[in-house]
């Protein structure tokens, strides 16, 4: 069907093996229309769109796309896909008047409060059971890679600045995270969070168990969860624990840096396949074990994200509030 010129938003979400592209209409998203695409098809996000387009036929009047890596000055790089990603580019394809690129995780942030009743499951309660909506949030992204993005209401409306945090250094508690971290080699010589909390990264800890026991064996990171969720595979477990533990280190170093007293939210796969696991893991011990701030480490709410399209909400909230 022919749709009404400069009627909709065209939001988009690329990740490293596909990209999803749907329409909205100021900010809702038009769930029928979201399509996905293999990233191994296409030259580029501008052959992407323009079949999206062609398809769809439709005139849109502003276009936002999320993408996994940093963005700036319009730019943006991403870590695991060898596309040229820019502003100028994206409002050539879709004939935009208005363009914007934002960070995956930018995007999750500004689709909080606008999810679907039961696309948020809390994982783990605060000391206030009913957090404050205008309160700083923080949104921690596990999947394929990690990063957050710390979620501001001002009297100005939502600022959702851009991070780049999986690349900071792994907080390292015990010995035996000092020799996994030291079980492998990295860029920089040093092992950083993304390199341990991601998908790769229980790979990594589950084939290092082994080294450790004598007995070296290697498993995708799937296999791995089902090993672990059957009980048919003792070291999946062990990996499991230890993963989780060190994502609540992490987690509560986070929240003490911005203090999201309107809750922390989990996105991605990765965080999707443990958070039903959270409570039998020690994800919450982890995530309080600060000293003297144990107990004040109870005033964030800890969540998970469950809808896969939050990414394309937050775009079209992004650019409903910009237009």
């Amino acid at each position: 069907m022919t749709r009404p010129a400069n009627h909709y938003s065209l939001v988009a979400d690329i990740g490293g093996t596909n990209t999803r592209v749907a329409l909205a209409e100021r900010t809702r998203l038009l769930t029928d229309t979201v399509t996905r695409y293999a990233n191994t098809d296409y030259a580029g996000l501008e052959s992407v769109l323009r079949v999206f387009i062609e398809d769809q036929k439709v005139d849109c009047k502003a276009a936002c796309v999320a993408l996994a890596g940093p963005v700036k000055d319009g730019r943006g790089s991403m870590t695991n896909l060898d596309w040229e990603l820019d502003e100028a580019t994206l409002a050539r394809a879709t004939k935009a008047e208005t363009a914007r690129l934002l960070n995956d995780l930018q995007a999750q942030g500004h689709a909080l409060g606008s999810l679907a009743d039961g696309a948020v499951t809390r994982l783990v309660a605060a000391h206030d059971s009913d957090p404050d909506p205008n309160a700083t949030k923080l949104v921690i992204g596990v999947g394929t890679g990690f990063n957050i993005a710390p979620v501001f209401e001002t009297r100005w409306g939502r600022h959702v600045p851009p991070s780049e945090s999986g690349h900071a250094n792994l907080p390292l508690r015990s010995e035996a995270e000092l020799r996994l971290a030291q079980s492998f080699e990295t860029a920089h010589g040093f092992p950083a969070v993304e390199d341990m909390m991601s998908g790769r990264g229980l790979e990594r800890v589950y084939a290092w168990l082994g080294r450790e026991a004598g007995d070296p064996r290697e498993a995708r990171a799937a296999q791995i969860m089902a090993g672990f969720e059957d009980r048919s595979d003792p070291r999946a477990r062990e990996a499991a624990e230890m993963f989780v533990r060190m994502l609540g280190t992490v987690a509560g170093n986070l929240s003490l840096i911005h203090l999201p007293f309107g809750g922390v939210f989990f996105s991605g796969g990765v965080a999707r396949a443990f958070a039903k696991h959270f409570a039998t893991l020690g994800f919450a011990d982890a995530f309080r074990d600060k000293g003297r701030f144990a107990g004040f480490m109870g005033n964030f709410e800890v969540s998970v994200i469950e809808d896969d399209y939050a990414a394309l909400t937050g775009c079209a909230n992004y650019l409903a509030a910009r237009i």
